[in-house]
């Protein structure tokens, strides 16, 4: 038996007051994050139109927050920091009608239980400002920590509320924040979304060391306005605004209300409700949801809500995007019970699964009829001074984030001011437009479609050239769903493998011409670096990750009429040099290539090859819309699928044919006439299609797909010219540029 045991029970004990409040404060005050938005609260409570914010080391060190509001009477400032005192409440009814931000009085005290809070705070009504200081809920005097009463000074209408070294004696609580910069990036946070649901009140928070805010808002704004100045021009554009409500009272004589009445609880007779929703289109995409939600104007989270909208937008977005969603909710405060949740973090209310189906339905039905096809932006400069109207230029998203508040103030009506004009040197201009000319765009060139030859153009080897080509707009190719450990870890070899700088490159380019036909190379332009690239080398890698990508859910390229697989693998052998050096003869080569048909049933499966069981071709995979590879190289393809794809493990099996599968892909990116050669009848026109089917459909695929590997580096991909390095070389030699 332990010593416990034989003790017998531990008694009972009443916890200290210090003990418990200090408990309590934890449960509270959180973060520097979690007292701002308490102190943010009161600040609207009492009516502000203007909130100043400073902040310093994160918000440990310092939180000062200052408003214009109603003030505090001389008379309150003894118990302000006291628990459960608050001007909000008188009984228990109250609560169920409440529609403040605060009301349980806790917010003050928990912080002079954790931090050194000072109030500076003066009504209309009163001549001077008042000066109080807290420590553990006292009005004290902060140099003798001794019971003081409230001391006159100047200040302005309104409250000025200061804590300092926020944690300073919970030092477990206060190890745990290491990285200012994460703190005072959560202090922005809460500043945004409540500036965002508050457009009228101006906003403005900065460090205690800057000069300048980094939130600026002027307090005379709509809330698509807030938006733009706080989450950039490109959100803004992209959002799409409605408003929901009820359609009808619910039913009184249900068996709910019966009950509410016997229990004599004072609810509405019907749970109306309406909301303000503001959310992105199918153009936007972030890398994390930002759902923005306030019920009866109070900041809450709600986990059923979000898991709603990305429901919606997940057969919207690309795999790995993500929405922008600003709602505010009004319903009967009867209908809501805001006492769940210490920090008032969530709130409970009736008929939250129909109200959320109703919101969610209605997003659905809007961006249903917006369209779900999805259109890109893309960069323009000016090179020279002209006149005309002013063009604002797109921005990243990473610059967004960065400098929204900066940049985005020219949307805010207000005083014009001159801007000085700075010369743009020649090194420094990058053609970043699509509708740029091109090499081929100084030829005629025709799009497959077209290409239209009549009997009499076939002799002469003409095609049709008229109109303008346009680029394809391809479907997003989304990644399948598998779990397959061999394809799992075949995919994380794709991702382990990308060099950042060169995926960037062609992630980013511009696409120049075509140089040599023959030789696959074609030029790009990235930044001021000129690029000379084999394009069939990259498309075989493209091909191949496009194919890893859709594997187990390919298209199909159906053939019609399906041919025989003996007969275009005797085609292949044929003509195939290496064969002849072969110790198998001819028909040996065919059977032994013929045994990919006792695999047809994984070779449809996982890669949408059907061979029929009599041996006919039906259908090949289709790795990329409105690029149709080069049937000419079928037989092939069939051939080294035998001796080339290794069947005996299923890695290496998947990893083989998919090489092969892009190897034959590429070969469309090719031109079959040789430099030696005479264009033959019918070349012309086919070299075009070829031309035009690798400017605007495969170098667009890269743009969007390719992850580049650092094997490209070592021949295919060569940087030709750097504009800025041959500038500099210039100046090196005749002076820098005139100003």
């Amino acid at each position: 038996m332990s010593q416990e045991q034989e003790q017998g029970p531990k008694p009972i004990r009443r916890l200290e007051e210090s003990l418990i409040n200090r408990i309590a404060a934890g449960e509270i005050i959180h973060r520097p994050a979690s007292a701002l938005k308490e102190l943010i609260e009161n600040c609207l409570d009492a009516g502000s139109t203007s909130i100043r914010i400073t902040v310093k080391d994160g918000g440990m060190k310092l939180l000062q927050i200052q408003d214009n509001g109603c003030g505090i009477r001389k008379t309150d400032l003894p118990i302000l920091a006291e628990r459960f005192t608050t001007s909000k409440l008188s009984t228990f009814d109250d609560l169920s009608r409440i529609q403040t931000y605060g009301f349980r009085g806790e917010a003050l005290a928990s912080m002079s239980h954790v931090a050194h809070l000072s109030v500076i705070t003066k009504t209309k009504s009163e001549p001077v400002a008042w000066k109080a200081s807290y420590i553990d809920g006292v009005l004290v005097d902060p140099r003798t920590r001794q019971s003081s009463e409230p001391r006159a000074c100047a200040g302005n209408d309104g409250t000025t509320i200061t804590i300092e070294d926020l944690f300073y004696n919970t030092p477990t609580r206060l190890q745990a924040f290491r990285n200012i910069s994460e703190e005072y990036s959560r202090i922005l946070d809460v500043i945004t979304k409540y500036a965002i649901h508050n457009p009228k009140v101006s906003f403005s928070c900065k460090k205690a060391t800057s000069s300048s805010p980094d939130i600026a808002t002027p307090g005379s704004m709509s809330v698509q306005q807030a938006i733009r100045l706080l989450y950039g021009h490109s959100l803004a554009t992209q959002l799409i605004e409605t408003n929901i409500s009820s359609d009808k009272p619910e039913n009184p004589d249900n068996e709910d209300s019966n009950d509410d009445e016997a229990m004599d609880v004072d609810l509405p007779s019907s749970t109306n409700w309406s909301a303000e929703l503001h959310f992105s289109n199918a153009n936007y995409q972030a890398k994390k949801t930002t759902f923005l939600l306030f019920i009866n104007h109070r900041l809450v989270e709600s986990s059923r809500m979000k898991r709603s909208f990305e429901a919606v937008y997940h057969g919207v977005l690309p795999k790995g995007a993500f929405p922008f969603v600003y709602l505010s909710l009004d319903i009967d405060p009867r209908c809501v019970d805001v006492n769940v949740h210490p920090t008032k973090r969530e709130v409970h209310f009736l008929k939250e699964e129909e109200i959320t189906e109703r919101i969610s339905d209605i997003t659905q039905q809007k961006l249903a009829l917006q369209g779900q096809s999805r259109t890109f932006e893309y960069q323009t400069l000016l090179t020279a001074n002209t006149a005309g109207p002013s063009i604002t230029r797109k921005r990243s998203r990473k610059d967004t984030e960065e400098n929204d508040v900066e940049d985005e103030m020219d949307e805010i009506p207000g005083p014009s001011a001159p801007q000085e004009k700075r010369p743009t040197y020649s090194y420094h201009k990058v053609r970043t437009s699509l509708k740029d000319r091109t090499l081929d765009s100084m030829f005629p060139v025709s799009s497959p479609a077209q290409i239209d030859l009549n009997e009499n153009e076939k002799g002469k080897g003409k095609a049709s050239t008229q109109g303008t080509p346009t680029a394809t707009k391809s479907r997003l190719i989304e990644e399948s769903s598998c779990l397959l450990t061999s394809v799992t870890k075949l995919r994380q070899n794709v991702v382990k493998n990308k060099h950042r700088q060169l995926t960037e490159i062609l992630q980013k380019h511009i696409f120049v011409g075509i140089v040599d036909t023959h030789k696959c190379l074609s030029l790009i332009q990235h930044s001021t670096d000129m690029y000379l690239v084999n394009h069939s080398s990259l498309a075989e890698e493209l091909f191949y990750q496009l194919g890893l990508r859709q594997f187990g859910d390919m298209s199909r390229l159906k053939l019609q009429p399906a041919p025989s697989l003996k007969d275009l693998l005797e085609i292949s052998v044929g003509a195939e040099e290496s064969t002849k050096e072969s110790n198998l003869t001819k028909p040996q080569i065919v059977e032994a290539s013929q045994m990919i048909i006792t695999r047809r049933d994984m070779l449809a499966e996982y890669f949408s090859l059907n061979i029929s069981e009599s041996g006919f071709v039906q259908s090949i995979p289709l790795l990329l819309r409105d690029f149709i590879p080069n049937l000419d190289y079928l037989p092939m393809f069939l051939m080294r699928l035998g001796p080339q794809v290794n069947w005996q493990s299923e890695a290496e099996c998947f990893d083989t044919f998919l090489r092969e599968l892009a190897y034959f892909y590429s070969l469309g990116a090719t031109f079959s006439q040789t430099p030696q050669s005479e264009p033959s009848e019918g070349q012309e026109p086919q070299d075009k299609a070829e031309r035009w089917q690798i400017q605007h459909v495969l170098f667009p695929a890269m743009r969007h797909y390719i992850l580049a590997p650092k094997s490209l580096l070592e021949r295919d991909v060569v940087q030709v010219a750097s504009l800025h390095d041959l500038r500099s070389l210039e100046c090196h030699y005749h002076g820098p540029p005139p100003a």
